[in-house]
């Protein structure tokens, strides 16, 4: 054994549980000597290649070592080794670098404002000393040792072990030589235990397709040509301008015909243009974070800085992105930072302790999900999921993220029985911790990426989730409207006989409809899980059931909010949601389905093109009841409004036509009816008004004027002054 060193730091680098290998390894100087210790297991020569200075190997171990003349070794020396099957490798020693991770990073990570973690955690391709490599870095505060495995060192922990930087808990490793392209884990050596866990890298912006799981080093070289869509959307005010969203899980939109998977360059083009034909503003992904199981749709994240390898690489998703900008489409991801899966090779237990969860299950686990809950009262996790958030927003140009689950993280009892959770400081259920992650991570997104959008998808009557910080909110852009979603699939599964008897669920609605910023939701949750589709949610023969779904739709699309609804939908898929399959496109050529398809083109041209449909769309200056009390018939009439331009809606949900219904109208003169989804270009019988009414001088329903309609059965009238 070296005399410079005691056996038991040699022994310990030989055993892989030294927490300071460059401690040993690397080269020391000491006045005008300079010693040089390698650790090299596969090795049977090694030499220090400039000048071809061999080393020794220490008897009965892999390390070897030299001492030479302080000039005849460069501060970062090649080593020259043959390995035990006779190749000749050479490269640069890893540990004759110093530290790359700045203080200032470890000093921001630390407090919790670092909103750039992912920029020097995880594994990024660089120059160091203008030699080329792969800097790698991982948070384990409770780790004894933390090594680098790969294909470039046969997935042995002995060989590069990273060094730790002071109290941070991050350890990190300059490896030279290495490119873009190469797999990694990180082999964990628990301080306590003892315990070695192989594990993937939480800030990895790539990995391997299922069922292999490797990290891949990415290095980013899309060129983005949005900077046009970019400017505009940082100039808009999206309040005001329509928002009409088509929710899409890419695995199940579309499928090759062997079954599998779409690319996401090949998804971009055929997406564009049908979306582009359909008139929607936006997609809505369900989560592309890396996931391991596609049966959880992407919601159970275990690489939330790496978009799945399913569809194709980074780079092909930001083409994705970069296309759909280029063409006027914007995107948006689901994001889920409420809870995240056991996976063992994930984030549970990262360095064998509750790491980014609690270790207490009453408040870190979801245990009717099986699942791990986010600690967010810890510093560096709170660094993970805000980085996390502008990841997205900034490498991949995504223009908002809808978060998952919000209700979820509020409240600390949330789907649990008594007893089994944990009050927060003052005795209340609220999760205090969560509530301040997230706002502090909606100030940042919104302070630091104008125009993009955080949408909450909260189920209970929490207030103020999308008013700011500052005003006790929570500060969202929006939320789903899941009570008037709720409510008003209740209304049309009634058989049109009993509406009558719950026509306060078409109207209640209105009593709380601008206290947040609401989209009006009809997502992948409504049809899945043995809930049926859209179409098979209503009732009525076929011709019943497909007359209530246009009527359905007209009403959310006329209806303060944005708008939002789940592919398939928007042709009356007749079969609910199958993640594992494709949506049945041969319906699209069947009458029915095609008429419904061209009814959301229609009304997305309405709802974009006619300000009084979008432009108030979170206040009560853009919505009047014209007769919201008519539960009788079950007709209730309204009129959207923008200064002086005025919609009239009028909808009747009995299957029983009404003629010469009056409705009161605010102008008088001519009214043309631009949509009647009782239309036979839709599927309908064409009951209508022959394309215009004509309003009378005579005050009706608080308005000054009034008009004779024909109310189509099962339909809507949309009428504007001509």
């Amino acid at each position: 054994m070296s005399k410079s060193l005691s056996d038991n730091a040699l022994q310990s680098i030989i055993e892989a549980r030294h927490h300071d290998p460059f401690e040993v390894l690397g080269r020391h100087v000491r006045g005008d000597r300079a010693q040089v210790r390698v650790f090299l297991p596969h090795a049977r020569e090694v030499y220090i290649a400039d000048g071809d200075l061999p080393l020794t190997r220490i008897e009965g171990t892999d390390l070897f070592e030299g001492e030479f003349d302080a000039d005849a070794i460069e501060p970062h020396y090649r080593l020259r080794w043959v390995d035990s099957q006779g190749f000749t490798h050479i490269g640069h020693d890893p540990y004759s670098f110093a530290p790359v991770v700045g203080e200032l990073d470890l000093h921001l990570f630390a407090e919790g404002n670092h909103r750039h973690a992912y920029r020097f955690l995880g594994a990024h391709a660089r120059r160091v000393d203008d030699i080329e490599g792969v800097q790698f870095a991982v948070w384990a505060p409770a780790a004894e040792r933390v090594s680098v495995v790969g294909e470039f060192n046969r997935w042995d922990g002995r060989v590069h072990a990273m060094r730790v930087r002071g109290g941070s808990g991050v350890w990190e490793l300059f490896i030279p030589g290495l490119t873009p392209g190469a797999l990694y884990k990180f082999e964990i050596r628990n301080r306590e235990s003892g315990r070695v866990m192989v594990k993937l890298d939480p800030y990895a912006q790539a990995c391997q397709y299922r069922p292999d799981n490797a990290n891949i080093v990415h290095q980013a070289e899309h060129r983005w040509q949005d900077k046009d869509w970019m400017a505009a959307r940082a100039a808009g005010d999206w309040q005001h301008q329509p928002m009409s969203i088509y929710e899409v899980h890419l695995g199940s939109w579309k499928r090759h015909a062997d079954g599998s998977f779409v690319g996401y360059r090949q998804l971009a083009e055929e997406l564009v243009e049908y979306v582009r034909h359909e008139g929607f503003t936006h997609l809505e992904l369900l989560p592309v974070t890396e996931h391991p199981l596609d049966a959880s749709w992407g919601y159970q994240t275990t690489g939330y800085y790496a978009a799945t390898s399913r569809f194709g690489s980074p780079d092909d998703f930001r083409w994705f992105v970069d296309h759909c900008h280029r063409n006027g489409i914007g995107v948006l991801l689901d994001w889920a930072p409420g809870h995240f899966p056991k996976d063992e090779t994930a984030l549970a237990r990262f360095d064998g302790t509750a790491l980014y969860e609690h270790a207490d299950p009453r408040k870190g686990e979801h245990r009717d999900w099986g699942t791990y809950i986010f600690n967010y009262g810890r510093n560096e996790v709170r660094n993970f999921l805000v980085s996390s958030a502008f990841f997205w927003l900034e490498e991949f140009h995504i223009d908002g993220l809808r978060v998952d689950a919000v209700a979820s993280m509020l409240y600390l009892d949330y789907s649990r029985e008594a007893g089994d959770w944990v009050p927060n400081q003052y005795g209340g259920r609220e999760n205090l911790e969560a509530i301040d992650f997230l706002r502090e991570m909606n100030r940042v997104v919104h302070g630091e990426h104008p125009g993009a959008v955080v949408i909450a998808e909260e189920s209970t009557a929490w207030p103020q989730v999308t008013r700011p910080d500052y005003l006790g909110g929570l500060g969202f852009s929006m939320k789903w409207n899941m009570g008037w979603m709720h409510d008003t699939l209740t209304y049309t599964s009634h058989d049109p006989v009993h509406r009558a008897y719950h026509h306060d669920r078409l109207t209640f609605g209105m009593m709380y409809a601008f206290t947040e910023n609401f989209v009006l939701p009809f997502s992948h949750d409504e049809v899945v899980h043995l809930k049926g589709s859209m179409l098979g949610k209503m009732p009525g023969d076929a011709w019943q059931q497909f007359a209530n779904l246009r009527l359905l739709y007209a009403y959310q699309w006329t209806y303060p909010g944005k708008k939002l609804l789940f592919m398939g939908s928007e042709f009356a898929q007749g079969k609910e949601w199958d993640f594992d399959g494709q949506l049945d496109w041969w319906q699209l050529d069947v009458g029915l389905h095609r008429g419904v398809f061209g009814l959301i083109r229609d009304l997305n041209r309405l709802y974009r093109d006619l300000p009084a449909l979008h432009a108030h769309e979170f206040d009560g200056a853009g919505f009047e009841w014209i007769d919201c009390h008519d539960a009788g018939q079950s007709i209730v009439s309204y009129q959207r409004k923008d200064g002086d331009q005025r919609v009239v809606v009028v909808l009747n949900f009995t299957p029983v036509p009404r003629h010469d219904y009056r409705i009161g109208l605010p102008f008088g003169g001519e009214w043309k009816e631009i949509l009647n989804t009782d239309a036979d270009a839709y599927g309908g019988g064409n009951v209508g008004n022959n394309g215009a009414v004509r309003a009378e001088s005579r005050a009706w329903m608080n308005q000054p004027f009034s008009a004779p309609l024909v109310v189509p059965p099962l339909a809507a009238v949309v009428l504007v002054p001509a």
